[in-house]
């Protein structure tokens, strides 16, 4: 015999209920340094609403963040702090480049500017452009919210893993 539940109660396993708490609460750590933080700044304006996707409570303090959001260009002096901003920032812990400064170097192709924070930090979502739209931005918090959705434990095996180390595909514009 069957027992019925009653209509509020949920059953579900716990690495989904977990994930899905992750992913509905990101808390963005801005990285802004050119053109691209303006675009960050319209994403979080009133226009496009970043509080619909659980990603508006920007934080200037890396131990209360969860995304770290880096736009624009990253010169070499500047790349100790980026790092250890990172560090900082506690697991589960995720990275958006934005831009294609931050993700190639851009038309900077010096020795002061780094050809791609890729090779310092790790990287899960690519946001390209020049500066890229806040669209494309949101199209990858919603994207991120997805990886973590799926790949997401509650212990955080997921980052102990090598292919968290991998490059995500770039999104489209």
């Amino acid at each position: 015999m069957a027992l019925a539940l009653p209509d509020n109660v949920v059953i579900a396993k716990l690495d989904e209920l977990v994930s899905w708490c992750r992913k509905n609460s990101l808390w963005p750590m801005p990285f802004a340094t050119a053109c691209c933080g303006i675009e960050l700044m319209g994403t979080g304006a009133s226009r496009h609403d970043l509080a619909r996707f659980g990603a508006e409570v920007f934080r200037f303090s890396p131990r209360q963040c969860d995304l770290l959001i880096v736009a624009g260009r990253v010169v070499m002096k500047m790349l100790p702090v980026l790092q250890r901003i990172w560090q900082q920032m506690h697991e589960p812990k995720w990275c958006i480049s934005m831009g294609a400064c931050a993700s190639s170097g851009g038309v900077f192709d010096t020795y002061s500017v780094v050809q791609g924070i890729d090779r310092f930090i790790p990287v899960d979502m690519y946001v390209p452009g020049c500066p890229p739209r806040p669209e494309q931005l949101i199209q990858a918090i919603i994207d991120l919210q997805a990886k973590i959705q799926r790949e997401g434990t509650m212990y955080g095996r997921e980052f102990t893993q090598p292919e968290r180390q991998r490059p995500s595909r770039a999104l489209r514009p």
